[in-house]
């Protein structure tokens, strides 16, 4: 972060023609100096390069003009020479003329050069964003649900952003600073030696006088940089956290407002000092690099001139040293820091690879079956449950930890085994964390079982092709989410094709049309930040709306109904049972009235199925069922009583 007035310094030493190669040396020498001890993962540079294949023909050219670009750079100082030394001192009118053309020309040329530079690296690097972003996401979307429970979000998305560019620099920025720099200082040493082998040594030895401040900046600025990233870091947490509407809301119902503003401010005046700061040693940089610049100009304008006096040197000799100086120092600077550049770009690509290799838990087999449309059975065959542990879906950097857990995951389901057959509505009840969504999460294959099989129609759902699987099974959680989209788009995720007329049926199926209908925008209303200008009862109807939509074979319902009131639950249950019709349904309920016609209750405790049957039966046999059927209805007129049986 630097401060406006240094826009002054920069002109000043970008009019001397190191400019910005001075800005880009300070972000160069600011890197983090401990980035060396990173271990890289085998075979990455391999990787890069199969990644930079296909602009292989770009980056040749690329290359081919940085070379160009150094000789036409080493070029004008030799010929500024031979204008003072031939064309002026030598009277040549038509030399001078000439060579000043050949400068324009060269100025022109090196112009358009930068331009084509820019273009080319421009192309490279943001293919290479598209190709890294685009894989990156799409692994991404392949992972298993168990990969986003551990993962943070904005570890994720930093993925996306920072280290994805991080990555395109380093064949942008990185590759085209090293290659250039390297070229560029060979070309003038040769050149300055070639002219004054004395004052070009002399120069040299004034090298340390800009590098020792140089890098003592730069090591004080990595420091102080990685702090206002972390801080920054954490103030965008807070914001995206309070920002959204569930925070938002709890801010207002528990929070301290003066305690937030006071922990928020404390940061951001840490983050302020630290602009200060880098303000301050930003002004130390250039004035090194000044400095410098200015000794060297005096040394080879004062040694140079005592020998163009004595008739040992040419005066066009000395002016080309000079002007050679402001080609020299900044370049052979960033080489010697060239190390952490190389391996900051190194370790963006790693962890770029870092993800890309984690494998999916969720894979579909190359030989996997679809499973036909149509009536559907599930059935679970002696199913045990144990949810992944971190190390097997997720990785530290992704969790902000520095090790994985290593502790054994608890199994949490039993022997599992139960029939739903097609046109069943089978519910599963049960106190809560006995495994009831557990159990229904792996139907449609977010989880795999650890022993036994889930199948579908006789075909185990490890072996079925995933598209298969979302085509046939439809979900409506709990909490059911919605994009900050429009109604229409929310709809239309589950049949992209879908007509008016059919979004109509379905809103009128899911017994929420005329609320629908009576918004000014109607379908093109936006629903907002997951779905939050809509009540709890308005986005559950929108959510079993895009079910029904969908229209698939097997149907989970985890509580889809517990935010309705009791008129709308009413009216859903009425259209879900119209609508469902043939389709095989697993429904999870804590409120047992919404499954007392179920064809199949499984009662699921400490995750085994501990009874089965249907409500009228389970009441009778007076076990769990009816001991949760009491305590919730107790006291109500229309309990039911349980027929019991002699001990």
């Amino acid at each position: 972060m630097l401060a406006a007035h240094e826009v002054d310094t920069g002109r000043r030493a970008m009019s001397m023609g190191m400019g910005h190669s001075g800005w880009n040396l300070m972000r160069s020498l600011r890197g983090d100096e401990s980035i060396k001890t990173h271990r890289l993962t085998a075979g990455i540079v391999r990787r890069i390069a199969g990644f930079a294949r296909p602009y292989r023909g770009a980056l040749a050219v690329f290359l081919l003009l940085i070379i160009i670009d150094a000789i036409v750079g080493a070029a004008n100082p030799l010929i500024y020479r031979s204008i003072i030394d031939s064309g002026i001192l030598g009277h040549n009118v038509n030399l001078v003329i000439v060579l000043a053309a050949v400068v324009a020309g060269l100025a022109i040329f090196d112009a358009l050069l930068g331009l084509a530079q820019r273009w080319i690296s421009s192309r490279v690097g943001e293919g290479l964003i598209f190709d890294m972003r685009t894989k990156v996401f799409g692994h991404i979307n392949e992972m298993p649900i168990s990969f986003f429970t551990r993962t943070q979000t904005g570890a994720l998305i930093s993925r996306l952003n920072n280290d994805v560019l991080g990555a395109q620099q380093a064949f942008t920025d990185t590759f085209s600073s090293v290659v250039g720099n390297v070229i560029g200082v060979t070309i003038t040493l040769v050149a300055m030696f070639f002219l004054s082998w004395q004052i070009t040594l002399l120069s040299l030895v004034l090298l340390p006088v800009f590098i020792f401040p140089a890098r003592w900046v730069g090591h004080r600025l990595a420091g102080i940089t990685r702090e206002s990233y972390n801080l920054n870091a954490q103030m965008n947490t807070t914001m995206s956290e309070r920002f959204n509407v569930s925070g938002a809301l709890l801010v207002k119902l528990f929070g301290h407002p003066a305690e937030e503003v006071r922990a928020f401010a404390s940061k951001a005046r840490r983050v302020r000092d630290i602009g200060v700061t880098q303000a301050m040693y930003a002004r130390v940089f250039m004035t090194s690099l000044l400095l410098t610049a200015s000794l060297a100009t005096a040394l080879v304008y004062g040694l140079g001139g005592v020998l163009a006096a004595r008739g040992e040197l040419m005066v066009g000799t000395v002016v080309a040293l000079t002007a050679f100086l402001t080609r020299l120092y900044g370049p052979l600077t960033a080489l010697s820091n060239v190390q952490v550049d190389v391996m900051t770009a190194l370790v963006s690509f790693d962890r770029v690879f870092e993800v890309i290799d984690l494998p999916p838990m969720i894979a579909e087999k190359p030989a996997a079956v679809p499973i036909s449309r149509g009536a559907a059975t599930i059935e679970f065959d002696h199913v045990d449950f144990r949810y992944p542990a971190a190390a097997e879906v997720s990785l530290a950097s992704l969790e902000s930890v520095a090790v994985l857990e290593r502790t054994n995951n608890q199994q949490v389901l039993f022997d599992v085994s139960f029939t739903a057959r097609p046109g069943q509505l089978v519910a599963l009840v049960g106190p809560s964390g006995a495994g009831k969504t557990t159990l229904s999460h792996l139907v449609p294959r977010l989880y795999d079982v650890r022993a036994g099989a889930v199948r579908i129609n006789g075909i185990d759902v490890r072996d079925a092709t995933l598209e298969s699987i979302r085509a046939i099974v439809g979900v409506v959680t709990q909490d059911a989410h919605l994009f900050h989209e429009t109604i229409r788009s929310n709809l239309m995720y589950a049949k992209p094709d879908a007509t008016d007329e059919e979004l109509f049926e379905a809103l009128r199926n899911a017994q929420i049309l005329p609320l629908v209908k009576s918004l000014p925008d109607r379908l093109d209303t936006l629903v907002g930040d997951r779905g939050y200008r809509l009540s709890g009862g308005e986005k559950q109807r929108i959510a079993i709306a895009r079910l029904l939509l969908k229209a698939p074979d097997v149907v989970v319902l985890d509580e889809a109904t517990a935010h309705l009131d009791s008129e709308s639950e009413a009216a859903v249950q009425e259209a879900l049972k119209r609508a469902l019709s043939g389709r095989t349904s697993l429904v999870i309920a804590h409120r047992l009235s919404t499954v007392r016609e179920a064809d199949m209750i499984l009662v699921i405790d400490g995750g085994r199925i501990v009874e089965q049957g249907t409500h009228a039966a389970l009441l009778a046999a007076d076990g769990l069922y009816a001991e949760l059927y009491r305590t919730q209805f107790e006291g109500q007129a229309t309990v039911e009583v349980p027929a019991t049986t002699p001990a």
